[in-house]
């Protein structure tokens, strides 16, 4: 049996922990054996002995019939910008090397009072940006599992772990799910804490979730809900139901628009026909939507804001470890530096106006349809992680987005399609994006 315990959901492993029929450490200890030497180079920090440690009080906790949580005995990996007082935190920088965080990001809390199991740090891009780091695909090894989460995402699809945190500015939850055949969910602005996270961008960071399945994905999401006054962003507000929404039938069948972005010329043909398809099952639910001058302008709105908070909120590390920064972050910085107080500004408005938009836009429909990336992974060989373009804009007005791993492309290799949804109504978008599923999965039969 240890050889497939890899494969549980993590509500499959909760519920055989808390009957009795599997300790946590058994099935910490087989994720571990599935890790190996890390032939994939998905972890930056793993210490098996402290993961079992912290396994073993939750069998003890367990055990003596004391309240358990929502993960409770579940492995858990996390993105290496998030502070953990026990291991390093390095964001995958020389430039943060052995740095010893004192205490815990409040996600972190939030995953211990669930019960979860640290089991360690997953590997992120060189500041969570565009460097990429050596993290291979589980599905094809010469290819970029994408970023920055890449470490979260292969270790996700490849069985070390069930579930795993991730973070998206641009596209580094949605992308790299979808390059790793995997659910990836980006909750509203505000629904996740960011204080103990590194900050690349105050108007643009979000953390985010990586699972095999729609309910573990909700569930995970849901346990690290929560108000922070600490964090600007954070909604001091309930939190939607995400399991629940995750499993309920949809009311009607939902109402989905698609827009036609100028850009999705940049689709690969394998990627472009694919989701041709899921619009042609999903027929009369679908509109068409064309797209005006200023909306597909969101991009650039987007990378002046990213670009220009980069170099602020990372104006010391910039400054006095700039030598220690690879070519590529540096050209970044550069453009950075060379944006205005004004077009930032500028750039702000602009994002405001965007959000107002769209809070009338889902008044008419239930999600957005969109590509998740380009097409398939791409290969290391190219010096990238891929192209963050069709996830920029969601990110950009802090809507919630889901990855749904529904295509096959000619390399066999995984391609995902994105689902938007309405600020503060992520249940309503795991409601819907479960009919899609359950829809597209019909068609196949």
């Amino acid at each position: 049996m240890r050889a497939e315990l890899h494969t549980l959901s993590a509500l499959d492993a909760r519920a055989a922990i808390l009957e009795g029929r599997l300790s946590s450490e058994r099935l910490v200890q087989a994720c571990l054996e599935r890790i190996g030497d890390d032939p994939l180079r998905a972890w930056a920090q793993l210490e098996p002995e402290w993961a079992l440690a912290q396994a073993r009080e939750m069998d003890h906790i367990r055990k003596s019939g004391k309240a358990t949580g929502a993960l409770h005995g579940v492995p858990v990996g996390i993105k290496d910008i998030v502070d953990t007082r026990d291991l390093p935190t390095e964001c995958g920088s020389a430039a943060f090397a052995g740095r010893q965080p004192s205490s815990d990001a409040e996600i972190v809390n939030r995953l211990r009072e669930a019960g979860a199991v640290i089991l360690g740090k997953t590997k992120t891009t060189e500041l969570a940006f565009v460097h990429p780091t050596d993290t291979l695909n589980p599905h094809d090894t010469a290819r970029s599992p994408g970023g920055s989460s890449s470490g979260s995402a292969a270790a996700v699809a490849a069985g070390h772990v069930p579930l795993a945190i991730g973070s998206q500015t641009g596209g580094s939850v949605i992308r790299p799910a979808s390059y790793c055949g995997l659910f990836g969910f980006k909750p509203t602005r505000g629904m996740l804490s960011r204080t103990g996270v590194l900050q690349t961008s105050a108007t643009l960071d979000h953390l985010g979730t990586f699972a095999r399945s729609l309910e573990d994905l909700a569930l995970l999401s849901q346990s690290i809900a929560s108000f922070d006054p600490r964090d600007t962003s954070s909604l001091a507000r309930p939190r939607p139901d995400l399991l629940g929404g995750a499993r309920a039938a949809v009311p009607v069948e939902p109402d989905i628009a698609f827009f036609e972005f100028p850009f999705h010329d940049q689709l690969a043909p394998d990627a472009r026909e694919g989701l041709e398809a899921v619009i042609d099952v999903l027929g009369d639910r679908v509109t068409r939507l064309p797209v005006s001058a200023s909306l597909s302008g969101l991009i650039d709105v987007h990378l002046t804001i990213h670009e220009y908070e980069f170099c602020q909120h990372l104006r010391e590390v910039i400054d006095t470890h700039g030598d220690q920064l690879s070519d590529s972050l540096k050209t970044v910085i550069e453009r950075g530096r060379g944006i205005s107080q004004t077009q930032y500004e500028d750039a702000q408005a602009v994002r405001e106006s965007a959000e107002a938009f769209c809070a009338k836009h889902f008044n008419d429909f239930d999600a957005i349809l969109a590509p998740a990336a380009t097409g398939e992974a791409p290969l290391r060989a190219s010096g990238g992680t891929g192209d963050p373009i069709f996830c920029r804009i969601w990110s950009l007005t802090g809507l919630p987005a889901l990855t749904l791993p529904v295509l096959v492309g000619e390399n066999n290799l995984p391609i995902g399609v994105q689902l938007i949804g309405g600020r503060e109504e992520d249940d309503r978008l795991l409601r819907t994006a479960a009919w899609v599923q359950a829809t597209l999965q019909s068609a196949e039969e």
